[in-house]
Formats: C-alpha cells, sequence, structure tokens
C-alpha cells in the first residue's frame, strides 16, 4: 500500500472543532503530505491552512469539507488537480461533483476520511 498519498483537504479550519482540522492532523500522523485549503489563513500544527486555488502535482485524493454549494466555486480546481480519487465526508456529498469527476476519470468515494484512516483503507 502506497503510504503517502498526498491529500488536499478542501474546507480546512484551524478550530480543532472541525472535523477538517481533525483530518489534517491524522492524515499526518499517518505520514501523508497534506495541503490544507480554507477560506481563511491559518494553521493546522505545523501545516499552514492556505487560501484560493494553489497549484499542486502529484495529488492522490481531495477529501472536502465543504457544503454542496460552497463547493461550486471549486469545481474546476479541483479537477485540475487530476486526483485519483475525491472523499465526500459526511455532509459533503454531491451528485453534481460527483458527475464530473467520475467524467473525467476521477474516483467519487461517499465515506469518512478519518474512518478511512482509522481503519487501515485509507
Amino acid at each position: 500500500m502506497d503510504s503517502n498519498k498526498k491529500t488536499v483537504v478542501l474546507g480546512a479550519s484551524n478550530n480543532p472543532e472541525r472535523y477538517s482540522f481533525l483530518a489534517v492532523e491524522k492524515l499526518k500522523k499517518y505520514h501523508h503530505t497534506v495541503v490544507a485549503v480554507g477560506n481563511k489563513l491559518g494553521n493546522i500544527g505545523d501545516t499552514p491552512i492556505v487560501t484560493g486555488f494553489p497549484a499542486e502535482q502529484g495529488v492522490d485524493t481531495v477529501t472536502l469539507y465543504l457544503n454542496p454549494v460552497l463547493q461550486e466555486q471549486y469545481y474546476q480546481y479541483i479537477l485540475s488537480l487530476k486526483p485519483k480519487r475525491i472523499i465526500f465526508n459526511p455532509g459533503t456529498e454531491n451528485a453534481a461533483l460527483s458527475e464530473l469527476a467520475k467524467a473525467n476519470d476521477i474516483a467519487a468515494l461517499e465515506a469518512c476520511t478519518l474512518v478511512l484512516l482509522g481503519s487501515g483503507q485509507y
């Protein structure tokens, strides 16, 4: 199994009570490279939260922590990253983006990043 899956966490927050915060921490704990993208600058531990649409190469996974309406502005960005998969965490399910992903040979998975990591299925 590939032990380092570069992951873009879309909807990252520096609030320790948010699932996106926990996901960044757990991804790092499992030695994955993390790009945290949020709507305001900050840090999650030693991981900076960046804003906008940072150019990235070699992205394995985009994991979503944004509701479907907020996702719309990121459609082209997500597709431009050419990830192998998009994880729709609970509450982020989006049929339109899922169809776009499939049309671009990107796996669309409705799952919980934290559960996948904890159960060794990431």
